[in-house]
């Protein structure tokens, strides 16, 4: 059950860069064909405002998702040149302490966001009429995610460091 919960950014992510893909072709389809067909015939072209709105709702969630999935593949940014040269001891300290800033900073990202949330919540967007909180929603569960990855992270030993590098 833990695995596959722990499959669920990433099916999210993937599914998120999908729709964006399809989005985005969707939106120069529309535009440039069907733009192009209305001219031809005369009419009034159709809006296609919801394209942006829709690109804009699933690069917030992807963004934040992803880098939640970043920060447990451990393929966020490090310094680790000085660090590598310290003693063991020290270099765990440092490895809980950045770890214990990125769930900090996971934190704040959720709470703002909660409170972004909150302030917006009777808001929506022009198109789809989308209330705004599912946009600032992504802060909160980026966040929330953020937090908790970086905790098992803070948690877990020493990763073994590549010889070569």
């Amino acid at each position: 059950m833990l695995r596959l919960l722990s499959a669920v950014p990433k099916f999210t992510v993937t599914a998120l860069i999908v729709l964006a893909i399809v989005n985005l072709l969707v939106g120069v389809i529309l535009r440039y064909f069907v733009g192009a067909i209305a001219d031809w015939l005369d009419v009034d072209p159709v809006p296609f405002t919801w394209v942006e709105e829709v690109g804009e709702l699933s690069l917030a969630w992807l963004t934040l998702i992803g880098a939640a999935i970043g920060i447990q593949s451990r393929s966020h940014f490090a310094l680790a040149v000085f660090v590598h040269r310290l003693p063991e001891t020290a270099q765990l300290w440092i490895h809980r302490f950045n770890h214990a800033l990125i769930v900090g900073v996971g934190l704040l990202v959720a709470w703002y966001g909660f409170k972004l949330c909150l302030l917006n919540r009777t808001l929506a967007t022009p198109g789809l009429q989308i209330n705004l909180a599912w946009l600032y929603a992504s802060s909160v569960v980026g966040g929330i995610l953020i937090a908790m990855y970086g905790f098992a992270m803070m948690v877990s030993p020493l990763p073994q460091r590549d010889p070569q590098h």
